[in-house]
């Protein structure tokens, strides 16, 4: 059997297996040879850059059947666009009572991408009336995340659309994580019937890190335009370059290629790999977690660990390979292996890494005194 490539290490940073997610803080998620080979191509040439970004957003809205569509620097830079959109007329000028409603239990750490256009967030509770209040007040626009995790206290995105239907108010669903499953490109907007979607380009589309993705009616697209670079307004400083707009593109294209009922079948292979290779290890206990982290239709396997767990973290990132595993959304006394950011092999690497620290460094199993 063929083992997994190693990377080298640039500048003597050592490369990571992530078995935790497509978090930014590991670099997102890998990009396929054509992605990385769009990007070369894009470097080579000088473009009329504006006509690009118009071109790449046809093809994407074609591709996602939406009216149109606008590549950003990440899913942040894309809240704060589309709020700007939502909040400005022509003129571009930004009114100083504009408000954004949210869900309270949906308040996270991307609230400030919402307020940096100046915006004031009202938080509602899970009631239709308590909505329809809020609406009536005409705010810029309703910002709802999608997700198994901020779906408790919050009304379902159908009823919220129906609602804000009725007042005139935008819907902006935030679902930057939510790849797989492919169609979130046009769920939410196509068939549910919200304004814009946001996608991260970095995680489950596996282009650019430094990309984000906009989809949606024609009219929102347009005033991004109007905030983004090379224009001086809101969004220049969240510039995007011809190599983003085209590897984004091919990121794109190549995941609809993919056979996406094959590639949670491989997941879910993997994890039940995972599990049947850790049973039996005194002080741990080893299930099926599902949905993902991010509320993603795969699983991932939760080890339950009787002793110290940031041991066994600090082990398995300490050791060669260096191996990264998910906390969130788990006990505090877990880790959680996640399948969808590993390269073929690196499956039985993380599970041989945790097997020799579990079984040949029990100390770690002990809670410390």
């Amino acid at each position: 059997m063929t083992a997994p490539h190693r990377p080298t290490a640039p500048l003597g940073v050592r490369p990571v297996i992530n078995a935790n997610a497509t978090v930014t803080v590991l670099g997102g998620s890998l990009m396929p040879a054509p992605v990385v080979q769009a990007m070369n191509d894009a470097a080579a040439q000088f473009v009329d850059l504006p006509e690009l970004n118009e071109r790449v957003g046809e093809r994407l809205a074609e591709l996602t059947h939406n009216e149109a569509a606008s590549v950003t620097s990440g899913a942040a830079a894309a809240i704060s666009l589309t709020v700007a959109a939502c909040i400005t007329t022509e003129s571009q000028a930004f009114p100083a009572d504009a408000e954004v409603v949210m869900f309270a239990s949906q308040r996270n750490g991307y609230d400030y991408s919402a307020r940096l256009t100046g915006a004031r967030i009202v938080e509602i509770g899970p009631s239709y009336d308590e909505l329809r209040t809020a609406l009536s007040r005409k705010p810029a626009c309703v910002l709802w995340f999608a997700g198994a995790h901020y779906a408790a206290g919050a009304l379902p995105v159908e009823e919220v659309v129906r609602g804000a239907r009725e007042f005139g108010v935008p819907v902006i669903v935030d679902a930057a994580a939510q790849i797989p499953p492919v169609a979130s490109l046009w769920r939410f907007t196509r068939d549910i019937g919200a304004d814009a979607v946001l996608v991260s380009g970095g995680k489950g589309l596996r282009g650019p890190q430094a990309s984000g993705l906009v989809l949606g009616k024609r009219w929102l697209v347009d005033r991004i335009r109007a905030h983004t670079s090379p224009k001086q307004e809101l969004g220049r400083g969240m510039k995007v370059g011809k190599e983003e707009l085209m590897g984004l593109l091919a990121a794109v294209e190549w995941t609809l290629q993919q056979d996406e009922t094959e590639l949670l079948a491989g997941y879910e292979r993997v994890v039940a790999d995972w599990i049947a290779g850790l049973q039996g290890i005194p002080g741990v206990v080893v299930e099926r977690g599902y949905p993902s982290e991010a509320g993603q239709p795969h699983s991932r396997a939760v080890v339950r660990l009787a002793g110290d767990r940031d041991a066994v973290i600090k082990a398995l990132w300490d050791g060669d390979p260096r191996v990264a595993v998910g906390t969130f959304g788990v006990p505090r006394d877990a880790i959680a292996l996640n399948p969808q950011t590993l390269r073929p092999g690196e499956d039985r690497l993380v599970l041989a890494a945790l097997l020799d620290i579990l079984t040949n460094s029990p100390a770690r199993l002990h809670s410390p005194e």
